[in-house]
């Protein structure tokens, strides 16, 4: 079996939970949703949460619930799997892609700010929290402040990230400080999982009853809300075309067994990110991800950087290197912007971010998983230096 770059985390107790979920009265969305929601509001400090189906799901309702339209634009990042643009199209709006900054990986404010001031019908941002490293949320919120736009984070890879304020104070990812909404992902590779599911945090009353609303066919039992006074008991409207988003009793039973475990899993990720550091700090040639003060990662990637073209090995051939050694690495992420549909429909095209594109080309994504050993991370060094033919290991450093 080879090491994979993700890997779910299940337990015994999480099994229990979700056996004892398929043993209740109700095993659609329940009081075991209800009870997730509140303990993933409480972990994050937000004022709610609604848990839907998957972590596109809830970019969709996001988007949904800022009301985006087809005069409107967002601006977000090539370098993120291919759902975060898409949820602005599903809801009509035109994709932005601002580059990354060459170190953190995640958007380059000056960018955004400059591509705000000068395109008309921008109405939000949606920045990546890539690999688990919280952007710079606090600079983005002063530019949505100013130009008065929405901020969807898209933390899918986030949760259990936290950042600190120019304050001092720190925040957990999901709080909501400098954002409208956060979305989260609980697919099987994902800081926690519930098999599939997402959802988004939120400290706006207005935007959590329109995320529940959509995330329910647009229908409505509120007695405030009906056109109908004094309806019978089975009575409901619909006023506006929702999804089935829901998320069922018996994956919030395995959301709250793994959100309990969540500081456990972040903390084993951090110490496996830092045997990863350590070990490659003898290769100059495998750039690490980099530490940023006040920003505290929840390290669902680990993606070193490889000059291949520089070194003269092939990408592939490394890639079926590792994999002959038991390695499943990956990339992270094709650029959403040379995409066939996005560079055919919005005219994007190689060059446009040099960045971005630089970074795809030099990215591979390394295991990292809680159950992952301490043996097994030294096994994955080792294979990536045998897949270099002994060009990192031939210029290897004094330190």
């Amino acid at each position: 079996m080879k090491l994979s770059y993700g890997r779910q985390t299940i337990e015994e107790d999480d099994i229990r939970a979700v056996t004892e979920a398929l043993g209740s009265r109700m095993i659609t969305q329940g009081p075991l949703a209800d009870e997730f929601e509140r303990s993933l509001a409480a972990y994050t400090g937000a004022r709610f949460a609604v848990c839907c189906s998957s972590g596109t799901a809830a970019l969709h309702l996001a988007c949904l619930a800022a009301r985006l339209t087809g005069a409107d634009s967002v601006v977000t990042q090539p370098n993120t799997f291919i759902a975060t643009a898409n949820s602005a199209v599903y809801a009509g709006a035109s994709p932005l892609f601002a580059d990354i900054d060459p170190d953190t990986h995640n958007m380059d404010t000056a960018l955004v700010e400059k591509l705000v001031k000068v395109t008309s019908g921008v109405r939000a941002l949606m920045p990546v929290h890539f690999a688990g490293l919280p952007s710079d949320m606090e600079a983005l919120a002063e530019i949505a402040k100013e130009h008065s736009l929405t901020v969807i984070e898209d933390a899918c890879h986030a949760l259990g990230g936290a950042l600190r304020g120019s304050d001092g104070t720190w925040s957990k990812v999901g709080g909501c400080r400098w954002s409208d909404m956060t979305v989260f992902s609980f697919h099987a590779v994902k800081s926690i999982t519930t098999g599939e599911g997402g959802a988004v945090t939120t400290n706006d009353v207005a935007l959590y009853e329109r995320l529940k609303l959509m995330r329910n066919h647009g229908m409505t039992k509120d007695a405030a809300a009906l056109q109908v006074k004094n309806p019978p008991p089975w009575y409901y409207e619909m006023h506006e075309p929702g999804f089935n988003y829901r998320l069922t009793d018996i994956q919030c039973a395995l959301g709250l067994s793994q959100l309990a475990k969540l500081d456990r899993f972040i903390e084993r990720r951090a110490e496996i990110a830092a045997l990863y550091t350590k070990l490659f700090a003898e290769y100059p040639d495998v750039k690490t991800p980099v530490r940023v003060d006040g920003v505290r990662s929840a390290h669902h990637l680990y993606p070193v950087e490889i000059d291949f073209d520089a070194l003269g090995v092939n990408k592939s051939a490394f890639f079926a290197s590792m994999m002959g050694d038991g390695v499943q690495p990956q990339v992270h992420y094709i650029p959403v912007h040379l995409q066939p549909y996005y560079s055919e429909r919005f005219g994007f095209k190689e060059g446009d971010l040099p960045v971005a594109e630089g970074f795809y080309a030099r990215e591979v994504s390394l295991p990292i998983y809680p159950l992952l050993k301490d043996a097994e991370v030294e096994m994955v060094v080792g294979a990536v230096v045998k897949a270099l033919e002994g060009v990192v290991s031939g210029r290897k450093s004094s330190v």
